[in-house]
């Protein structure tokens, strides 16, 4: 009886689920080490006017050197690809919008995931090949919820079907500016992706693919011998003409 419970515990022992993967740290509250700008005009790692900067422990999308919106949409991107994972982080909307903006960009930034290598994109792209998970708040035109997907140069599926629309809208309520608010996003190995927004679910999607159709799309897909579906990516921080602020940003890696 003794071997037969000693072997019983053993067999449980192997069947313990592995232990959860840890949450690191990606921005350390002080410098921009491990990130690199790359803003509509100018080469990657230039940001002459200092758009992307640390204040208070936030990583801050500033635009005090800038008198007027000309073009110069931000990004700013984290030093390695992912593939299945998990990043939080919290983030502000503030202050106001730059002169000059398209009535989409008011209050408006976001979180860009499984983007092309930032050393691809072409000195005069707006946005990188990649996937969005929007942040807006209220007061702006249109009053959506935050963490919304938009989708330059790729598509999903949504709701059991390949979706056409640029932007998807999430579940939940409009946030006013000012208010510090937590986001999560979730890439899994088998690539459903879902938004969280103070620990609540609002977006569930999969099926991540380049659009053929797309001009940007096109070359990546050649690169890529033609395969369309998108298993990894950089990430990036977005900057659309209102200011913006993230902090405690972590990472925690599933494959």
């Amino acid at each position: 009886m003794r071997l037969y419970a000693i072997a019983a515990m053993a067999l449980l022992m192997g069947a313990a689920p592995a232990p959860e993967p840890q949450w690191q740290r990606i921005f350390d509250g002080k410098t921009l080490d491990g990130w690199t700008p790359k803003i509509t005009g100018r080469a990657l790692g230039e940001d002459p006017l200092h758009m992307f900067i640390v204040q208070d422990g936030a990583i801050r999308v500033s635009h005090t050197n800038y008198k007027r919106f000309e073009g110069e949409f931000g990004h700013l991107f984290w030093k390695a690809p992912l593939g299945a994972y998990r990043i939080r982080f919290e983030y502000r909307l503030f202050g106001e919008s730059l002169p000059g903006i398209k009535v989409w960009q008011a209050t408006n930034s976001g979180l860009m995931f499984h983007a092309q290598p930032p050393e691809t994109i072409r000195r005069d792209q707006d946005f990188p090949v990649s996937l969005e998970m929007q942040l807006l708040a209220t007061p702006r035109p249109t009053e959506e919820p935050t963490a919304n997907v938009c989708t330059p140069g790729t598509t999903v599926v949504y709701d059991g079907k390949r979706d056409p629309r640029h932007c998807i809208l999430a579940s939940g309520s409009p946030l006013p500016a000012g208010r510090w608010t937590k986001a999560e996003l979730e890439v899994l190995p088998s690539g459903e992706v879902t938004h969280y927004i103070d620990g609540k679910a609002v977006l569930r999607y999969s099926g991540i693919e380049l659009d053929p159709e797309d001009a940007d799309a096109k070359p990546l897909i050649a690169a890529a011998g033609g395969a369309l579906q998108l298993k990894r990516g950089y990430i990036a921080l977005q900057s659309e003409g209102h200011p913006i602020e993230f902090r405690n940003i972590e990472l925690q890696r599933l494959d």
